[in-house]
């Protein structure tokens, strides 16, 4: 008998399948262990084949008994074809590291009990039962509470005749209890689930409840467990013989998992669901295929959906809104927004406005917290020489280097390069060395020299591991911290009883990004801030937002809480610039040791690409971090009306190793 093979080692430029002989019988999805050249390595079998007229090699073995399901060979040859990816490499992302070792025969936790102090980060209705362990097709009859809006919203769902839907629901609208409510239907089928999650350390109140509500079935896959643990759940998953709920980051869809009835990806719009790493690709496109091929559900639950997946749901009519919050109690807060250009406002400190000050003091006094955001760490961005303009760049990266005044020192936050500060300056030996801009860093010693009395905490990517928000929430959480300070880490899940203040120091930095996603990604971030707060706690609370553009749509939009504006006013941007959802687009680069090289081979790839007359082709540019420890990188955008337009002229290319092709980049930085 002979098979097509997809081996997992790419072993010449366009690999593809290579036959092998075998007398076992295989069924597809099996993987095994095959000879290549003069090694071995492993493969998945795709399909039989009648006959071959050209001498093979046997298979020198199957390694499990138990086939790869058949969506998962789908995908594999789907992502490889939509991706521009060779078949090995579309191949290992569906594998785990260390396939073929031998681990001790050990019991491995696939649910493992959540410490409290995470127990409350989403502030998500809890069950009022709970489920019982269940075995084929068998599950106790327990309850999910539901509101009209979210049984409306069921219905909805359920009448939807394509296969990917959108769950548009407002902060607090209780999505999760829709989540649970699926599940439970289709574990009742006898099916399994997978539920997305961006980060399981920032949705961990969403898994408890999961697991509370379905206890042992539950596997969850996250960054901290081991080669070892990751592949004994996987193969836990290729074997199993009872439904699962499979828990995780994007990783966790290309889990074994057989019969899959439903999956559902929690904050659609986080920019984590985009592998930027080869295979580029993103996981809510993976997902919806995978529903399509298999004729079930998938579901992108949002608050804030990404603008092109929006435009694309409402076409199809595939979107559902969750408009009112879950808790009657919960008022929307009250959004001040602070001109920064007006500098009659800021009185008493060159960050922070007098409201705001006026604001804190006030829950100083009544035992309120209050909040600081501002999406950038360390004291101080840019360190620079007065004199003769040198500039504080990491020798890798060849980014600026960012003050720490704590431990003064410079640091890149791309590499985790560091360097003492000089007391003059390396060129002109000046001793007039300063720092610009501002981190979270000297927002609290700003803080605490206005507020000596107050308990302050920073939150951010600086932070050691015993002084991560995870290991002082439920600190924080009880009021010992006044005044919580931070970047994007306090923005995402927290729920805090106690806060009664957000500020946001300046709500318009991502907006002058030279990208067409910035603002998208800024109204994201202010509407996951704002949503702090208002969520039915306390009676009255206060949002404040800084910014040079106060009347600008997107700060506008966020700080009304008008997401269908916001939409609108992107969608005509997107239509103008030829960005998606109305056209394609990938981003093709080209990194050479020198400069020259890299703009000689981007413009003869670009006149290449323009004798396709149904592309649109931009000028090379050099790329937002033009200059690494490769060399020079510079870029160019090509867009098609159609996906395999730009396919076909992607595919026409001369293979290089120095070119890169991004397709649906999430952000051309």
């Amino acid at each position: 008998m002979y098979y097509e093979v997809i081996p997992t080692r790419v072993f010449r430029e366009d690999s593809g399948f290579l036959t092998y002989s075998s007398d076992l019988r295989l069924a597809p999805g099996t993987i095994v262990e095959i000879p290549l050249g003069r090694s071995k390595t492993f493969g998945i079998v795709a399909k039989k084949v009648a006959s071959v007229n050209f001498p093979t090699k046997p298979i020198t073995r199957a390694l499990y008994d138990t086939p790869l399901p058949s969506h998962i060979l789908k995908s594999i040859l789907w992502l490889s074809k939509y991706y521009l990816v060779s078949l090995p490499v579309s191949a290992n992302l569906f594998l785990p590291t260390g396939l073929g070792k031998r681990r001790r025969n050990r019991q491995i936790t696939l649910s493992p009990t959540f410490a409290t102090t995470g127990a409350s980060r989403r502030g998500a209705p809890v069950t009022t039962g709970r489920a019982e362990r269940f075995g084929e097709s068998v599950i106790d009859d327990f309850s999910i509470p539901l509101n009209n809006a979210q049984k409306k919203a069921l219905k909805e769902l359920a009448g939807i005749t394509t296969s990917t839907k959108l769950l548009h629901g407002v902060t607090g609208s209780g999505k999760t209890n829709i989540y649970l409510e699926l599940t439970k239907s289709t574990l009742k089928n006898n099916q399994s689930t997978i539920l997305l999650v961006p980060e399981i350390a920032l949705t961990s109140q969403l898994v408890s409840i999961f697991k509370n509500t379905f206890q042992n079935d539950i596997v969850l896959i996250h960054s901290k467990q081991t080669e070892a643990e990751r592949h004994l759940i996987w193969e836990s998953i290729l074997t199993a013989k009872t439904p699962k709920i499979i828990i995780g980051p994007r990783s966790a869809l290309l889990s074994p998992v057989k019969n899959l009835g439903l999956i559902i990806i929690d904050e659609a719009h986080e920019s984590t669901y985009s592998q930027d790493n080869n295979p580029k690709y993103s996981a809510l496109r993976l997902a919806s295929f995978m529903a399509s091929s298999l004729h079930i559900s998938c579901i992108y639950g949002t608050a804030t959906p990404l603008v092109s997946d929006y435009h694309l749901a409402k076409s199809n009519g595939a979107l559902v809104s969750l408009k009112e919050k879950a808790k009657d109690t919960a008022k929307p807060a009250t959004c001040h927004v602070i001109d920064l250009k007006d500098r009659s406002n800021f009185t008493k400190n060159r960050y922070f406005s007098d409201q705001l000050l006026n604001n804190i003091s006030e829950n100083l006094k009544n035992g309120l917290q209050s909040l600081i955001f501002h999406n950038r760490r360390g004291s101080a961005p840019l360190t620079i020489c007065e004199n003769c303009g040198w500039q504080a760049l990491c020798p890798n990266c060849y980014l600026p280097l960012t003050l720490h005044s704590d431990s003064y020192e410079l640091v890149c936050h791309t590499c985790g390069h560091i360097e003492k500060v000089p007391s003059c300056c390396p060129e002109c030996k000046h001793p007039s060395i300063i720092h610009k801009g501002f981190g979270t860093k000297l927002l609290e010693s700003e803080l605490k020299k206005l507020y000596k009395n107050a308990k302050i905490v920073r939150f951010d990517a600086d932070n050691k591991k015993s002084e991560a928000l995870d290991s002082k929430y439920s600190e924080v959480k009880s009021g010992k911290y006044n005044i919580i300070v931070g970047t994007q880490t306090i923005a995402k899940g927290l729920d805090l009883p106690l806060l009664a203040t957000v500020g946001v120091v300046q709500a318009d930095s991502g907006l002058a990004l030279p990208d067409f996603a910035s603002e998208e990604r800024t109204f994201h971030l202010l509407t996951q801030v704002i949503g702090r707060v208002g969520r039915g706690h306390l009676s009255t609370a206060n949002v404040f937002i800084q910014t040079f553009k106060p009347d600008h749509p997107v700060i506008a939009s966020a700080t009304k809480a008008d997401y269908e504006s916001f939409a609108n006013y992107i969608l005509n941007q997107r239509k103008i610039g030829k960005f998606p959802p109305f056209y394609y687009l990938a981003k093709v680069s080209l990194t050479y040791k020198t400069e020259s090289l890299a703009i000689k081979y981007a413009k003869e790839y670009r006149t290449l690409l323009r004798a396709n007359k149904n592309t649109y082709v931009t000028n090379p540019t050099p790329a937002f971090h033009e200059q690494n420890s490769r060399g020079y990188t510079w870029q160019f955008i090509v867009r098609a009306h159609s996906r395999k337009t730009l396919l076909d002229a992607l595919n026409s290319l001369p293979k290089n190793p120095k070119l890169s092709i991004y397709l649906d980049p999430p952000t051309l930085l």
